[in-house]
């Protein structure tokens, strides 16, 4: 996520639909693919660096293990993340959940495909339509990364039921699915402070915050903690 780029064109519609939580629109502008939500713009193709560095940076945090991690995706956006963590051999099993049954068929039949690469075809790969937030409460499975993009940060949300993820609640759940020593990544478009002392408060070890320098404005924030 991310904000929207300044362009000098206009933006064209490519595909816009209702679905299940709302309007959801893809849009190119100047070659540069947007995806906006309920008019919330969400993300664009223009760089990546920092949906990148999201998985990068858990990879990294994570102690040695005897297996392939595994890592859970929050959020297919425009498929940097997952191409990232797909062009990447030390990861095991990769779940992307996304909630929005458009973003899925854009990246399978439509014009982001060519961002996710051949990252759909991965046999690592699994894509699950669900929302985080319910798949998180009602799953029993565990990973060594969560890497959660779904808001453009704990303090501003794209979706009001995505609040309760980021207080304690929804952090002793997200503790509860990573494996012994796994690391939570968070997103972020501004730093927070506040969520770094709830991530504290609900018993991760070590928390920390990574800033990735953008073309434009403010650096990206990557959150990171350790189960």
């Amino acid at each position: 996520m991310s904000q929207p780029p300044v362009t000098d064109g206009q933006a064209v519609t490519v595909d816009r639909r209702e679905g299940p939580y709302g309007e959801v629109v893809l849009r190119e502008r100047d070659g540069l693919f947007e995806i906006i939500a309920n008019g919330c713009f969400l993300m664009d193709t223009s760089d990546g660096r920092s949906e990148r560095r999201l998985v990068n940076a858990a990879l990294e945090a994570l102690p040695e293990r005897e297996n392939a991690p595994s890592v859970l995706i929050g959020g297919l956006g425009v498929g940097f993340s997952l191409a990232e963590a797909a062009a990447d051999p030390r990861w095991g099993s990769i779940v992307v959940v996304e909630r929005e049954p458009a973003v899925i068929d854009w990246h399978r039949t439509g014009p982001l495909g060519r961002f996710s690469a051949d990252a759909l075809t991965d046999p690592r790969v699994q894509v699950v339509e669900a929302d985080l937030v319910e798949h998180v409460a009602t799953g029993t499975d565990r990973y060594d990364a969560l890497c959660l993009d779904i808001d453009n940060g704990p303090d501003w949300l794209v979706t009001d039921s995505n609040g309760g993820l980021y207080a304690g609640q929804g952090l002793a759940l997200l503790r509860g699915r990573l494996a012994p020593g796994g690391v939570l990544a968070v997103w972020s478009a501004q730093p927070s402070a506040a969520f770094e002392e709830r991530l504290r408060d609900a018993g991760f070890c070590r928390v920390w915050t990574l800033e990735i320098p953008v073309p434009r404005g403010a650096p990206d924030i990557v959150h990171l903690a350790t189960g």
